[in-house]
This record gives C-alpha cells, sequence and structure tokens, in this order.
C-alpha cells in the first residue's frame, strides 16, 4: 500500500499539453489539417482543369485557348465599334440637319459610346448564355467558375472592367493578365467569377488502340482509375498522332507522358513506354464502357418508376 502522507491530490487541472509525434496527435480539431499522399497531391493539382465541387463532383474544365480568345474578342468588338460608328453618323446627320442641337448631338454621342461598349456586350452575354458572335466563331461560351450559365451580373461586371482592359488600354491589359494565368482568364473574368469554356469537341480519332498482347495479364489486375482525365486526353491525343511523328519526338514524348502517368497506375508494368500508354488508355475505356452500360441499364430499369404516375393520381 502506498503511505497516505507522500500522495497529494492535484490542487488545479494541468494544463493539456498538445503533443507532437506519431503517437499523440491530440491537437484541437480546429487547427488539425488533413495530410495528403503524394499521389493525391497530383491529382488534386491546382493548375489541373479539373473543378471539384462542394459535393465532391469532378467537373471537367476547357478553357479556352489564348488566341481563340484573342480572335473571339476582336470578332465582338469590331462589331461593337461597326454599330457605334453607324450611330455617330447617325447623330452627326441629325445635328446637320438641324434635328439638334450640338449640346444634344454630343450627350448622344456619350449615350452611342456607353450603349455599344457596355450595354451591347451585356444584353448580348446575357440573352445568350455567355455566347456572341466572336464566342460563336470560336465555339466558346462564357460560364461561371462553377460551370453554370452567367447572369446579369456577370456581364455587366466583364463589359464595364472591359472598358478599362480592353478598349482604353487598346487590349494591352487584357493580353497581360491573361498570359498570367492558365485559363487566358482576363480581368474581367477574375472579378466576374467566369471563365471562357471551349465547347467545341474535338473530331474522334481513328486509331483504336488495344491492350499488347504480352499484357493482357497485367490488364486483369491493373488499376488506373486515379489517372486524372487532362493526362487521360494527353495519352489519347499522343496515341492518335504518334503514327505521324519522327521516331526521335515519338519516342521522347512518350517517355515523358509515361513518367508522368506511373504514379497513376498500380502496379506497374515492366515495358516499353508506348507500350505501358496503349495499355492504360485501352483499359480506362473499356472500364469507362462497362460503367457507362450499367448505368444506361439501371437508368432503363428506373423509368418505369420515374415517368409513371401512381394509379388514381390526378394529372395535371
Amino acid at each position: 500500500m502506498s503511505d497516505p502522507t507522500t500522495h497529494q491530490p492535484p490542487t488545479s487541472r494541468p494544463r493539456r499539453r498538445r503533443e507532437h509525434g506519431p503517437r499523440g496527435r491530440r491537437a484541437s480539431r480546429s487547427t488539425s489539417t488533413p495530410t495528403l499522399r503524394a499521389d493525391q497531391v497530383d491529382f488534386f493539382d491546382g493548375a489541373d482543369d479539373q473543378l471539384v465541387t462542394g459535393e465532391a463532383v469532378g467537373l471537367d474544365r476547357r478553357p479556352t485557348g489564348f488566341v481563340l480568345r484573342v480572335a473571339g474578342a476582336l470578332i465582338d468588338y469590331l462589331t461593337y465599334v461597326v454599330v457605334l460608328v453607324g450611330l455617330v453618323l447617325l447623330v452627326v446627320s441629325l445635328n446637320d440637319r438641324g434635328a439638334v442641337d450640338d449640346a444634344t448631338a454630343q450627350a448622344l454621342m456619350v449615350a452611342s459610346i456607353v450603349v455599344c461598349l457596355i450595354g451591347l456586350p451585356t444584353v448580348v452575354e446575357t440573352a445568350s448564355h455567355g455566347r456572341s458572335l466572336g464566342k460563336l466563331a470560336t465555339g466558346a461560351r462564357i460560364v461561371r467558375t462553377d460551370g453554370g450559365a452567367i447572369g446579369l451580373r456577370h456581364a455587366l461586371t466583364r463589359s464595364l472592367v472591359g472598358m478599362l482592359e480592353i478598349v482604353m488600354t487598346t487590349g494591352g491589359l487584357a493580353v497581360v493578365v491573361a498570359l498570367l494565368n492558365r485559363s487566358s482568364r482576363r480581368l474581367g473574368d477574375l472579378m466576374a467569377g467566369t471563365y471562357s469554356r471551349n465547347e467545341r469537341a474535338p473530331r474522334m480519332g481513328r486509331v483504336v488502340v488495344q491492350v499488347p498482347p504480352h499484357l493482357l495479364g497485367w490488364a486483369a489486375v491493373a488499376d488506373v482509375a486515379r489517372l486524372p482525365d487532362p493526362l487521360a486526353r494527353r495519352v489519347s491525343s499522343y496515341l492518335q498522332q504518334a503514327p505521324a511523328l519522327r521516331p526521335d519526338s515519338r519516342r521522347r514524348i512518350a517517355d515523358a507522358l509515361a513518367a508522368e502517368l506511373s504514379p497513376f497506375v498500380s502496379p506497374l508494368p515492366a515495358t516499353d513506354p508506348e507500350s505501358l500508354l496503349a495499355a492504360v488508355s485501352a483499359l480506362r475505356r473499356e472500364r469507362e464502357g462497362v460503367a457507362l452500360g450499367r448505368e444506361a441499364a439501371l437508368l432503363d430499369r428506373l423509368e418505369p418508376a420515374l415517368t409513371g404516375t401512381v394509379r388514381g393520381f390526378p394529372r395535371r
């Protein structure tokens, strides 16, 4: 038995000491941060073209390229300038005929500038949900960063900022800002929370790759589900264009893609880079086809419940 004279109860509650190490990670919930593995960090890279929503759903983002954005903006503003010149000529003609005085003519010219360079782009983008003449020509659409259609607030913000970065600086500020980010977003897009999405899908290639015969056993147990969609598109594009490439360029690109693809493949087979790319692309295509087939079959079974009505329920 222990001596009661040597045991003293604590007079105050001891301070809770934060421990560090593999066993004592009892930090407060507010200060704890999740630790990601290296493969997860690569998959959720901020520079990737995939956007993850709050429901953990990945949205495939295809931003419009810088050259197409410049071409679309030139077409749009040339159209607006043509309309502006027509209104100015109309005001000058009315002033020459004495229909309006000089003060009214100046006010109408200022109003024409505001209508053509701010009002007209806002109305066009709002009514067409992000489309305009230049964007129709380049296959682009202005959407929100979450992929939804823009509204009046977004279009008005882009038009107002466009007066500064496109009209007043002749496009210099817009070009500089667009070159500093991967999505080619100009200052108006950054302030409005929008970006230009490329909706013109590329043509399907003629080359249909298959799993090489010496990798059929590996394909039965391989895991390629973590492969990011942008990287998978690049691999597929390479396989379509590989026959037209020079041997040295073909080998160099295959080595680079295989090194980038290796962390997402398990187990990694011992084969040449081009065979690895072909096997991963074919395996991913086959498994996505199976998944889509199962989803279509499930929707077919649920169609009577989704489209039918309860007997006796009034139809409206």
